[in-house]
């Protein structure tokens, strides 16, 4: 009965134009306030192609980017963008028409939607579990635990294929049977969401069968958690990166590898199959750590990059105390005082400098021994030498991060400049304490 209100509609098209008619290669059309009544919808005329009739999987992506503002930023969405209300117009761009249903997502289950697909892609299903509870889909008073082995053997095959190969449509198919089993609560905002995703993949597919729209989304997910100031995603990021004290690298490597994949310009879109040059990506994580948005990660990349150099300097200590020791006639071998701890510092150090330079840990031979990846205990000792510390010297070859930096926007460099000194004080300070600290302990 709300669709049957034209005025509505047109008051839902002018906040629609106003949310995301800036968004590159979006097309809303303009509502005419003044001569609309409940029964008549007076607004600007468009022309154009259903996109599910034409092959542009460019307009694809900015339909995934439109909805993930929709979704996830804004909360303000279309919840009826079948083939009909999507246009492409004759000069290339993506048109919504038709604002009679829309729908309100509250930031509380923006945030937990989030949260749900951080933990869904890092198989976190107990959290996945929590998650639900937020989300009004299960009752507070559900068995957790029976509920997380439920999820487990919902969506770990489908997980284990990666992000980018997760179907939305199978993960709902799938799901059914435990939807029945633990009373699944489908609250109605949900019902829209899930709808709107559901008709967005089903376009995508028509175009390109491979197509997933989870695997779509995801990066401006992932680049929403890295950088966005609300205390909930600081905390689900934290707890992401962090498991009983120990930071886990790898999660970091994920989420900024992620981030990096979410385009909307159209040369990058269609050219993303043929690789990314690493100055690219060099200068996106510049780009990305220099902002004032990145402030909270540069916090957690200067916590690991203290404990990093405290390590460095007892594998260094080591390694010159080895030396003399040798020179000497019948001194006796002296055990290597690093800690398995230190040796983990010293590796997410390593691995800290090839994500900035646009390298992985896997993409660098010289993080493996004979051609195997080294354990902490074969770290310790290699030739007389910390393997650890030989390992870290390579990390120079592939740090071409200074003939990126003529390239970046002078703001930027400007910015770069700053950073140093300010970076280097709370880093210098750091690595005092912790030395310190371990001195007297």
């Amino acid at each position: 009965m709300q669709e049957m209100d034209y005025k509505q509609e047109a008051r839902n098209g002018v906040k629609f134009r106003q949310l995301y008619g800036s968004i590159q290669d979006v097309v809303v059309p303009e509502m005419n306030l003044a001569l609309t009544t409940r029964k008549v919808l007076i607004m600007q005329w468009l022309e154009g192609q259903k996109l599910a009739g034409v092959k542009d999987l460019y307009l694809v992506e900015v339909g995934v980017y439109c909805s993930f503002n929709q979704l996830l930023e804004y909360g303000f969405y279309h919840a009826d963008p079948h083939p009909g209300n999507l246009l492409r117009t004759y000069d290339g761009k993506l048109a919504y028409l038709d604002f009679g249903m829309m729908g309100e997502f509250k930031q509380e289950y923006r945030d937990g939607f989030i949260e749900a697909c951080l933990h869904l892609v890092n198989r976190d299903y107990s959290a996945l579990a929590k998650d639900f509870v937020t989300l009004g889909l299960i009752p507070p008073t559900s068995d957790k635990a029976a509920v997380t082995e439920a999820l487990t053997g919902v969506f770990r095959d489908a997980v284990a294929k990666g992000v980018r190969n997760v179907s939305f449509g199978d993960l709902l198919g799938d799901l059914g049977f435990t939807m029945y089993k633990f009373k699944f609560q489908i609250p109605s905002y949900f019902s829209l969401v899930i709808r709107s995703l559901a008709v967005l993949e089903g376009i995508a597919i028509g175009i390109n069968p491979e197509y997933k729209v989870l695997g779509s989304t995801y990066p401006w997910i992932a680049r929403k958690v890295l950088t966005d100031s609300s205390p909930k995603l600081k905390a689900s990021l934290r707890a992401l990166l962090y498991k009983d004290g120990q930071f886990r690298i790898d999660r970091l490597e994920s989420l900024l590898s992620e981030s990096l994949r979410a385009k909307t310009e159209r040369t990058l879109i269609e050219n993303q199959n043929g690789g990314t040059d690493s100055k690219v990506v060099i200068k996106q994580i510049l780009s990305f750590t220099l902002d004032d948005k990145g402030a909270f990660v540069r916090e957690i990349l200067l916590e690991e990059f203290s404990k990093g150099m405290v390590a460095l300097g007892v594998a260094t200590l080591d390694s010159v105390t080895n030396t003399v020791a040798a020179t000497l006639p019948f001194s006796p071998s002296r055990p290597s005082s690093m800690t398995d701890e230190d040796i983990t510092n010293l590796r997410n150090l390593q691995r800290l400098l090839l994500l900035i330079s646009g390298l992985r840990e896997n993409e660098n031979p010289r993080m493996k021994v004979n051609g195997v990846r080294t354990s902490n205990k074969q770290m310790i000792s290699l030739n007389g030498a910390p393997v650890a510390l030989q390992q870290f010297e390579a990390v120079q070859e592939n740090l071409p991060l200074l003939s990126v930096l003529p390239e970046l926007p002078q703001e930027m460099q400007q910015q770069l400049l700053r950073l140093p000194a300010d970076f280097a004080g709370k880093l210098a300070s750091r690595v005092a304490a912790r030395t310190l600290k371990r001195v007297f302990l």
